[in-house]
């Protein structure tokens, strides 16, 4: 599926058999997202994180005192739900959808719409519960390239009130701290202002969504991941963390990429 500008200066390839990813976004002949990766599906394009974001500890959360246990596809935890490691379904223009089955327990659809413009691209991420109320947490993950292929290093602006610090396994512990300098693979809170990449001599790229949690990975020499959340990693285990979908009822998550080219 291919999304062209109005005026061509933009372009972006959606790949329904790749998780339902944006598998590119070229502008002005540079391409943003980081290529397919050897390593499977957690490290390139731009997907969606569902029905859950982040890490799940061990794979297993209890709700409405059942226990549930996932597919740990990032030993020993389960990340970033289900739908980048199947195919979506293309339902029109710009739009995807796929049933939440197993190994999701609870049912439910997600889908997804984009919309690109000369200066923008514009993605929304709905879910829906089934006859079954459900816990969800919802998220982009967009892997950006850090060097482009002109212009210097991309450089992240970014303002955060407080992290969520990691225990030993890598996940939130609960406990708001103060951030440390990067790197990072860490769970921020209190960011009211937009996060925003600078290419210099290349593009500036601010990322836009009304979200309580962003996810920041900068850890890999050759990329930039930041991540609007609904919740923090592990939310489903976390007193007080977890949205609760009743039957039927929905959400959604809106990520806006908007950039401004720079001589």
């Amino acid at each position: 599926m291919r999304l062209d500008s109005p005026s061509g200066v933009a372009s972006a390839i959606v790949s329904p058999a790749d998780g339902g990813r944006i598998a590119s976004l070229v502008v002005d002949g540079m391409e943003l997202f980081a290529p397919q990766a050897t390593e499977g599906p957690l490290a390139w394009g731009c997907y969606a994180t569902v029905p859950w974001a982040g890490r799940i500890r061990d794979g297993r959360f209890v709700f409405r005192d059942a226990t549930y246990d996932l597919p740990r596809n990032l030993p020993p935890h389960a990340i970033h739900g289900v739908g980048c490691e199947r195919p979506w379904q293309v339902l029109g223009d710009g739009r995807l959808g796929i049933d939440l089955t197993e190994p999701w327990p609870f049912g439910g659809r997600a889908t997804q719409t984009f919309a690109i413009t000369d200066d923008s691209l514009r993605m929304t991420l709905r879910v829906e519960a089934g006859t079954r109320d459900m816990p969800v947490a919802l998220g982009w993950h967009p892997c950006l390239r850090r060097q482009l292929a002109r212009g210097a290093p991309g450089e992240l602006s970014f303002e955060p009130g407080w992290m969520w610090q990691r225990d030993a396994s890598g996940i939130p512990d609960g406990t708001r701290v103060a951030p440390p300098p990067g790197p990072w693979d860490d769970a921020f809170g209190g960011v009211t202002t937009t996060p925003v990449i600078r290419w210099p001599r290349a593009i500036e790229l601010a990322l836009e969504a009304d979200c309580p949690v962003w996810v920041v990975y900068t850890e890999r020499a050759d990329q930039i991941c930041v991540e609007p959340q609904t919740g923090i990693p592990n939310a489903f285990n976390t007193v007080g963390e977890p949205t609760v979908l009743s039957a039927g009822e929905s959400t959604e998550l809106t990520l806006t990429v908007r950039w401004s080219l720079r001589r």
